[in-house]
């Protein structure tokens, strides 16, 4: 890192390491070149010539947080501390058609679907690179690649030479053997599937031919005059080759997720628009999907949070008044604006500029005001209670019913958290409302499409998947299933639940019965049957009408006057849905109302 330059003054080492240290980053390490080639080759000093490597630049090796992809070139972090120490202010990125130039545009053709559906475009004008900016311009493309990107699987990205081609652009998806150009450093023509086997060889390249190689079709992006751009996410063309002469940049970001596509394009202009002749100004791409919609990309918009006072110095244990935190928060390239005094604590609304993406919620914000502040600042103190740990009471409670059911002869069975939509309702003759299910945005497969909401669906496939096993068949399952809750944060819950499932020559009704009587006699729960309830901490059982189970062979469990599970014999038509053979029967109860003390008072309320 040239500190001097970019910082504005010549730091010692152990003066650099203190700025990274306040600023929440860390100074690995402080060699040269030839000292680090040294370290790969296993050499002693004894070994080179080591005469001008006091003339070499020092190399800082800085560890930054995973999530600061905005520290990972040059740009950023010299930026970034000079934000911090107050010596520039958080730049305010603009979004401008310079003038004599339209605004480019990216048709997304529908093939594009079958393999890598999204693309995101921007424009980069009148760009002055040196050696060194280039040469990091590359290398955060490299970084990103091999991170956020996910080894191109999630995003790749193109840059281009914006003279050498011609708008509108296309995004396609073609048979590979359609697909001809010159890739980049060759000096002949390939179709894509020559290429596949052409770079079988290359050291850097084919650890990524396995993301598109099975395809049928192969994504390509193409100019008004078929100049192929790039075959992502494997090579650019050499036809639109950016050097250091070049003005204008066309980036594109091809991705299979759209979210991080945006994060992807940001992180490279905002960091590398300050070379434009008019610094931190962006030119939009238009971009037409598969459906005709249009978005101009990217998007720069600041994110808005409201905070607390309060909050804050709570989360930090340090008391700020608002116009202090709002001064810190600066410091960390966050924009804040005050939105009203309250008794109890003002309410700052904070602008995330699109730099900050690892910005997700509240906390990271408190986050920022303590690294501002100085975790060194903060005074320790003796916390004013003493606590040891112990096992969580609803995991020891588990635990002893597991060994239970294992005593009384059932195998214990651990399926998957999420089941495809069939199965948790259909399959079971439940019906499908939005309201009961947590469910995949976008499910990468029909097998995992919503959290369950019962434990029975993956049994009866686990009992499905083993017909060759003797029979009976006795398994249990002690796990979560989640459920909706609007009164949690986050809209769902977790509920734990006990299933036990018996399939034989016959249903076994009288050995799931006998299951939860067992269950109920370790807990210490006692049975009371009949009309009049007189003990409120006795269980009993109930008539009951599910679809999932054999009319008048099923019962609801009620504990407290509240459902808390149920058994019965399993519905032929549900068994035919799983091509289960034998007849089948089960329990399932929710095990949290249980989990209580010693004095008989639950824990979990």
């Amino acid at each position: 890192l040239s500190t001097s330059k970019e910082l504005g003054k010549v730091y010692t080492d152990e003066e650099f390491e203190d700025v990274c240290f306040d600023f929440g980053i860390e100074l690995d390490d402080v060699t040269t070149e030839k000292q680090m080639e040294r370290n790969e080759l296993g050499l002693s000093k004894s070994d080179m010539d080591v005469d001008n490597e006091e003339e070499e630049e020092i190399i800082y090796k800085i560890d930054i947080p995973a999530n600061r992809y905005d520290l990972l070139c040059l740009e950023g972090i010299s930026r970034a501390l000079r934000i911090f120490q107050g010596k520039q202010e958080t730049p305010t990125f603009v979004k401008e058609v310079v003038a004599g130039n339209e605004v480019q545009t990216m048709h997304i053709k529908p093939e594009t679907a079958l393999i890598r559906p999204h693309v995101v475009c921007a424009t980069l004008r009148n760009v002055t690179f040196t050696a060194e900016s280039y040469k990091s311009f590359i290398d955060l493309q490299d970084k990103l690649h091999q991170n956020l990107c996910r080894q191109r699987t999630l995003v790749a990205i193109g840059t281009h030479d914006l003279d050498t081609l011609k708008g509108p652009f296309r995004y396609e998806a073609l048979p590979p053997e359609k697909i001809v150009f010159t890739p980049l450093k060759q000096t002949k023509d390939f179709n894509a599937k020559d290429l596949m086997e052409f770079y079988k060889t290359d050291q850097k390249l084919k650890q990524y031919l396995h993301i598109i190689e099975d395809s049928p079709v192969f994504p390509v992006i193409y100019d008004s005059n078929d100049t192929v751009l790039s075959l992502p996410p494997i090579i650019n063309g050499a036809h639109s080759a950016i050097t250091l002469d070049t003005k204008n940049v066309f980036i594109e970001c091809t991705a299979t997720d759209h979210t991080k596509a945006n994060v992807v394009l940001n992180t490279v202009v905002t960091m590398f628009s300050q070379y434009c002749a008019k610094p931190f100004t962006v030119e939009p791409v238009n971009v037409v999907d598969q459906f005709g919609a249009e978005r101009m990309y990217p998007n720069l918009d600041l994110v808005e949070f409201e905070v607390k006072q309060k909050d804050i110095c709570k989360a930090i244990g340090v008391e700020l008044s608002s116009e202090h935190i709002s001064d810190l928060l600066r410091k960390m390239q966050l924009l804040v604006e005050p939105k009203e005094e309250e008794t109890t604590g003002g309410s700052l609304i904070v602008k995330v500029p699109p730099t900050r993406s690892d910005i997700l919620h509240a906390c990271d914000i408190y986050e920022d005001v303590a690294i501002a502040w100085g975790y060194n600042n903060i005074v320790k103190q003796v916390p004013k209670t003493m606590t040891y740990g112990k096992e969580f009471p609803l995991n020891q409670l588990s635990d002893l019913l597991r060994a239970e059911m294992a005593m009384v002869g059932f195998t214990e069975i651990l399926t998957w958290a999420l089941c495809s939509l069939k199965e948790n309702f259909e399959y079971v003759r439940r019906e499908h409302l939005a309201e009961t299910a947590v469910t995949i945005g976008n499910p990468k497969t029909l097998d995992f499409e919503v959290c369950r909401t019962s434990l029975l669906p993956c049994a009866l496939k686990t009992l499905a998947a083993n017909k060759d096993a003797p029979v009976p068949i006795k398994l249990f399952e002690l796990s979560d299933v989640i459920l909706i809750s609007e009164e949690h944060e986050t809209g769902a819950k977790n509920e734990r639940r006990l299933l036990a499932l018996f399939s034989g020559k016959e249903s076994g009704f009288e050995v799931i019965h006998g299951v939860l009587n067992r269950i109920m006699q370790v807990l210490g729960v006692p049975v009371e049957l009949g009309d009049k309830m007189t003990n409120p901490e006795a269980y009993s059982w109930k008539e009951s009408q599910d679809k999932t189970f054999f009319p008048d062979r099923q019962a609801t469990v009620m504990y407290k006057k509240k459902e808390i599970g149920i058994f019965g014999v399993v519905h032929p038509e549900v068994l035919k849905a799983f091509d289960i053979v034998y007849p089948c029967s089960a329990l399932e109860i929710n095990i949290e109302p249980f989990c209580f003390d010693q004095h008989g008072n639950e824990i979990l309320e």
